[in-house]
């Protein structure tokens, strides 16, 4: 990590980044692959919990003109960037793109009902509408809909041997991510979390699915193992730049940007890396009044503001940005070792930029 200080929260860089293009050049293929995996409401009232949670339809099975609850489906797009980028045949990765998406929505699920979030992407979540127990279902649905639907690649001409690399690809970063998410709970009740820690956590909760998303793409445009293992190390980055970003904007982004209630972070005393960052930093009486606060059953609105001081008091903003974009860096860097036509460089460019400063 780098020591270099920054004067200020945001990048160097004051304007805020636009989705980039490539989020809406492969959405309407997502979007269509992810309706052909997925079951009608007509075949069980349990899909329309899917279809709900996916910003299909409103709670009552009713399809929506236009779904403001979708995320960016950040994940399948990687996936298709990478083959075409790799000049491959985007039609072969559509399965495993639906199959990604599927997987980290039935993650989403259960987050939410494990930490308790009554809302997501500016509507309530499943488990709140439902009740945990039919959030549990629908999330174990959506991951073996998501399973199925990798095998769907078949359909578009893969060979059964590569089918199966890209089938345990996914099951080995579904495993791991489901690791990094019992980290992150298990975080919940210690104070002694290192930076290490903090990183090997999200290596697996965020980036397992992000790097095996690339490296899946890359898998199914060549044969050439050097360069899904240089998507693999692309995405390891990127997945520590996304979540880094997401941990400052959970505690200082615009609530209403962001569809998420802005200090629950810091209310379920969750140790997101600013938090992290404070603890490791912090000393004497700061100190103090973080340990304290943090070893309560639960915190209220003074506590969430005390802690807000202390990690304005150390810094962890500006540092959470500086290793944010050092990450980035790190993620241009592992691509100079593969070629890429033009176009694909100057996507990566925009993209990158754009997961280190977003603010959704």
């Amino acid at each position: 990590m780098g020591n270099g200080k920054m004067g200020s929260h945001t990048a160097s860089r004051t304007s805020t980044p636009v989705l980039p293009a490539m989020f809406g050049r492969y959405k309407a293929r997502v979007e269509q692959e992810l309706s052909h995996s997925m079951p009608s409401a007509q075949d069980s009232s349990l899909y329309t919990l899917l279809r709900y949670h996916m910003g299909w339809t409103d709670r009552y099975g009713r399809a929506v003109a236009a779904p403001v609850s979708q995320g960016k489906a950040l994940r399948p797009t990687l996936c298709l960037f990478a083959c075409e980028a790799l000049d491959g045949d985007l039609t072969r990765a559509l399965p495993a793109a639906a199959a990604l998406e599927l997987i980290h929505n039935f993650s989403l699920v259960h987050d939410d009902i494990q930490d308790r979030d009554v809302e997501r992407r500016h509507q309530p979540t499943v488990w709140h509408l439902w009740g945990a127990a039919k959030g549990l279902v629908a999330g174990n649905t959506m991951q073996g809909l998501g399973d199925l639907s990798l095998l769907n690649a078949a359909r578009m001409g893969v060979s059964p041997e590569t089918t199966l690399k890209v089938s345990q690809l996914l099951t080995e970063s579904c495993l791991e991510m489901i690791q990094g998410q019992c980290l992150d709970l298990e975080f919940e009740a210690r104070t002694s979390i290192t930076t290490w820690d903090y990183l090997e956590m999200i290596a697996c909760k965020t980036g397992a699915l992000i790097r095996s998303g690339l490296e899946m793409g890359a898998l199914l445009a060549t044969d050439d193992p050097a360069s899904s293992q240089t998507f693999a190390r692309f995405g390891s980055c990127l997945g520590r730049v996304f979540q880094i970003r997401d941990d400052y904007l959970g505690i200082w982004g615009d609530e209403a940007t962001t569809g998420k209630s802005t200090g629950n972070d810091i209310r379920r005393r969750k140790k997101s890396f600013p938090v992290v960052f404070a603890l490791e930093r912090a000393t004497g009486r700061v100190r103090e009044d973080l340990l304290q606060i943090y070893s309560q059953p639960s915190l209220d609105e003074e506590d969430v503001a005390r802690v807000l001081a202390v990690l304005d008091e150390v810094g962890a903003a500006a540092y959470a940005q500086q290793l944010t974009e050092e990450s980035a860096r790190q993620a241009l860097q592992a691509l100079e070792e593969v070629h890429l036509p033009d176009w694909a460089r100057a996507e990566v460019d925009e993209l990158v930029d754009f997961l280190a400063r977003r603010e959704y």
